[in-house]
C-alpha cells in the first residue's frame, strides 16, 4: 500500500521581467528546440533555485524549529552565490557546507560517532554540465567533507596528471585525508567535530550495546538485538543531508553528505559517497530533454543496493514528473527485488527538473526556465527547504508520512514548481 501526502502547490519566482501566466501544464511542451541559438547571448541578470533536505528520518516536533532554520541557511547560501554569478555546481557545494555546519545534522560537524568512537564521513558531488563526479569515503580530521569532493572534481576537469595518470574521482579513509591536506583543505581534530549530543548518544548505544552482549545468545535475544539495532538505525535516526541546484544558464549540480550509521563498523562507505546512489545531476541532452538533480537520504545500504539517485534522475524524463517519481519509489525502491529480504525500505530523496520554455511574447529576448521540484520519502519524516534567487527568504517544510502508513511500506511524495525569467541582450 502507498499512502500519498497532498501534493503542494506552485512557487512562481520571475526574474527580471513581468509577471507572467503560469502554463496550466507546468513544464508539458515546454522546450525549446533552438537552444543553440541562444548560446552566445548574454543573459541580463542573476538566478536560480536551490531545494535542500536535512535528512530523511524522524525530525521531533521540538527540534522542528532548528531543523527549518538550517535549511533555510543553507538555501541562503546557495543563492547568494547565484547572485554573484556562481555555477550550480559552486552553489550545491556552498549549500553543503552550512549544512555540514549544523550541529543538529549527521554531516559534518556532529555526525554519528562508529564502533570506534571516531567520525568518519561520506560525501560527493555531480556536475551536470560536465557530468563529472567527485567523492570522499570514510574520511575522518576534516570538517567539510564536501569541499574535498568538490576539489576532487574540479581537478578532474583539468586533465591528466603527470606521466598521463587519470587523476582520482573518489578517495576514501587516509588517502583522502591526505589528498585533501595536500590540496589546501584545512584538517579538524575529529574530537573537535564531535558534538555533546553526538557524544551522549554514542556512549548511550555503546551501553545498549555492552548491555546487549551480555544477554543469553538465544533466538530470541538474537531476534530482539537485530530489532533494536534496526530502531537504531532505523527511520529514528537522520541520514545524510543534501542539495539540487540549477543556475540560471539551466546548469543543474547535486551533493550529498552524511557521517552515516550510528554505531557503523569503522571503514564503512554509505550512498553518499557511491557513484549513482547518494546524488546524480545531468543537463539536457539530444538523448535526455529534460535536465534533472538529485540527492538521496536514508539507510545507504538500502539506497547502494538500489542506485535510487540515478534511478531517479531516468524516472524524471517521463511527461508526469509526479507519476513517474511515485512509480520509482515504488517499483524501483519499496518493491525493489534487490531489497525483497528487508521489512521497511527507508530512503528520501529531493528532485528537480527543468527546461527553457517557449514564451509567447512579441519580444524575443525573454529566456524562461521551467523548473519542477519534488521530495519523496519513506521514513517517518523529512525536511526540505527551497528557494529561487527572486525569493527574500526560503520556505521550508517538513514532510511526514501520512497518519495510519508504516514507514518503510509506504510513502510520501510532495513538490511544486518554479519559473525563472531573465532578459538575454
Amino acid at each position: 500500500m502507498i499512502g500519498l501526502s497532498s501534493y503542494a502547490g506552485v512557487m512562481e519566482s520571475v526574474m527580471n521581467s513581468a509577471e507572467e501566466q503560469q502554463p496550466s501544464s507546468p513544464l508539458a511542451n515546454a522546450w525549446s528546440k533552438k537552444q543553440d541559438s541562444s548560446k552566445n547571448q548574454k543573459t541580463k541578470g542573476v538566478g536560480g533555485f536551490v531545494l535542500v533536505h536535512a535528512g530523511a528520518g524522524y525530525h521531533s516536533e521540538s527540534k522542528a524549529k532548528e531543523y527549518k532554520h538550517v535549511c533555510k541557511r543553507a538555501c541562503q547560501r546557495a543563492v547568494d552565490q547565484l547572485k554573484a554569478g556562481a555555477l550550480a555546481v559552486e552553489a550545491v557545494a556552498a549549500a553543503l557546507v552550512e549544512l555540514e555546519d549544523s550541529p543538529f545534522t549527521n554531516a559534518g560537524m556532529g555526525s554519528n560517532l562508529n564502533l570506534s568512537g571516531e567520525i568518519e564521513c561520506d560525501a560527493s558531488i555531480m556536475d551536470g554540465k560536465s557530468l563529472h563526479y567527485g567523492a570522499v569515503g570514510a574520511i575522518s580530521g576534516i570538517k567539510n567533507p564536501v569541499l574535498v569532493a568538490n576539489r576532487l572534481l574540479s581537478e578532474a576537469q583539468k586533465g591528466k596528471l603527470s606521466a598521463g595518470r587519470i587523476p582520482p574521482c573518489f578517495l576514501v579513509g587516509l588517502g583522502a585525508h591526505d589528498w585533501a591536506v595536500s590540496h589546501g583543505i584545512p584538517p579538524c581534530p575529529s574530537e573537535k567535530m564531535a558534538t555533546k549530543f553526538s557524544l551522549s548518544a554514542y556512549k548511550r548505544n555503546k551501553r545498549k550495546m555492552e548491555l546487549a552482549e551480555k544477554m543469553d545468545t538465544g533466538h530470541n535475544q538474537t531476534k530482539k538485538r537485530r530489532q533494536s539495532s534496526e530502531n537504531e538505525n532505523g527511520s529514528g535516526c537522520l541520514d545524510t543531508v543534501g542539495a539540487v541546484v540549477v543556475d540560471l544558464e539551466g546548469n543543474v549540480a547535486a551533493a550529498v553528505s552524511s557521517g552515516g550509521l550510528a554505531m557503523k563498523h569503522s571503514g564503512r562507505v554509505g550512498q553518499a559517497a557511491h557513484y549513482g546512489c547518494g546524488c546524480w545531476a545531468e543537463n539536457a541532452c539530444n538523448m535526455n530533454p529534460y535536465s534533472t538533480a538529485v540527492s538521496t537520504s536514508g539507510c545507504g545500504e538500502h539506497l547502494i543496493r538500489t542506485m535510487l539517485a540515478r534511478e531517479c534522475s531516468a524516472a524524471m524524463q517521463s511527461e508526469d514528473a509526479h507519476q513517474a517519481l511515485l512509480e520509482a519509489m515504488q517499483n524501483k525502491f519499496i518493491s525493489s527485488p534487490f531489497l525483497a529480504s528487508e521489512d521497511r525500505v527507508l530512503g528520501g530523496v529531493i528532485v528537480l527538473r527543468c527546461c527553457r520554455c517557449v514564451e509567447a511574447q512579441p519580444s524575443q529576448n525573454i529566456q524562461g526556465i521551467l523548473v519542477e521540484f519534488l521530495w519523496s520519502h519513506t521514513t517517518e519524516s523529512m525536511c526540505v527547504g527551497y528557494m529561487s534567487a527572486q525569493d527574500s527568504k526560503a520556505k521550508t517544510h517538513i514532510s511526514r508520512l501520512p497518519p495510519g502508513t508504516v514507514p518503510g511500506q509506504s510513502l510520501a511524495i510532495e513538490g511544486g514548481v518554479c519559473r525563472l525569467m531573465s532578459i538575454v541582450e
